[in-house]
């Protein structure tokens, strides 16, 4: 059995020859059951606040399981993001390259091209200048034998003024 302040209120002694003073254990008694009183009181309110702390406590632990499991499952976004990231820049690099090696290609080619252009430019050029070269020189032989033809021409044309004349 618990003692409780009622209980000690309510205890009664038997008296007995030369016992105690009645009156001073009453007395006591009262005193001790305020201080149970009191002391019941203080450990109520101890046990409250323990429970409310309690329930605190919980209450933090949750959100701090919370806030760890977000904080993880950020990190492992952002690790995804990051591996994403690194995989894009790889596919750009490559796509560049690619790019970049098709251009060189094309430039060669087309330089290419331009050394075969200029090849056959000079080849046509040759052959026009030796063209050019044989008609002068044709037409210069016709001249030479056209003034031999008029030469030869005028003299016998002298000749027959000459005859024309005697």
């Amino acid at each position: 059995m618990g003692i409780t302040p009622l209980v000690v209120k309510q205890k009664e002694f038997t008296t007995r020859f030369r016992g105690f003073d009645v009156q001073e254990v009453d007395y006591f008694l009262e005193e001790v059951s305020k201080e149970l009183e009191n002391l019941n009181h203080t450990t109520q309110g101890i046990h409250e606040e323990n429970h409310r702390l309690n329930l605190e406590n919980r209450g933090y632990r949750k959100r701090e399981d919370s806030m760890k499991n977000a904080m993880i499952q950020s990190q492992k976004v952002l690790d995804q993001m990051k591996e994403n990231a690194k995989k894009s820049s790889q596919l750009i690099i490559a796509n560049a390259e690619v790019e970049a090696e098709k251009i060189l290609n094309r430039a060669h080619k087309r330089l290419s091209q331009l050394h075969s252009d200029i090849i056959e430019l000079k080849r046509q050029r040759i052959q026009l200048e030796m063209q050019i070269g044989a008609v002068i020189e044709s037409h210069s032989r016709l001249l030479e034998m056209t003034k031999q033809e008029n030469k030869a021409a005028d003299e016998t044309d002298s000749t027959l003024k000459f005859i024309k004349q005697a």
